[in-house]
């Protein structure tokens, strides 16, 4: 399995981990681009929406996309900086501001993305089975 030779502990920036059902942890090869997602989806596919990926993001821009995550929910823990969460939920705009410490739950079907009020860092738990995105 892809990672399970790399010594610990890892960088979650870099080597993110699949949360799989009956309370499996696996470390992921390093991210390298967008295809990485497709390989992710392929080497748990069998998990279905019962999967997650824990990964860890820098960000010193908004976003420039909405995302939606169709067959779960999404868990954002703003671990350093400010983020404003933005979801869009029955045509209406909520927007959540997030520093360290603090979490909020992107629900199933929500559209959401985020303004970068201060550089900001970020937990990420996702259920990204079918994830759509969309221009912002």
């Amino acid at each position: 399995m892809p990672g399970q030779d790399s010594p610990f502990p890892l960088d979650l920036h870099d080597e993110w981990v699949h949360l799989g059902p009956g309370a499996t942890a696996q470390p992921q090869p390093p991210f390298s681009d967008l295809q990485w997602y497709s390989g992710y989806s392929h080497r748990h596919a069998a998990d279905g929406a019962e999967g997650r990926l824990l990964s860890m993001h820098r960000f010193d821009a908004s976003w420039n996309v909405w995302e939606m995550h169709p067959k779960g929910s999404e868990v954002i823990l703003c671990t350093a900086g400010e983020i404003t969460l933005i979801q869009e939920i029955d045509g209406e705009e909520k927007c959540i501001p997030l520093r360290s410490g603090q979490y909020a739950i992107n629900p199933a079907g929500v559209w959401h993305t985020a303004d970068i009020i201060r550089p900001a860092e970020a937990v990420f738990v996702t259920a990204g089975e079918g994830t759509e995105h969309r221009p912002r």
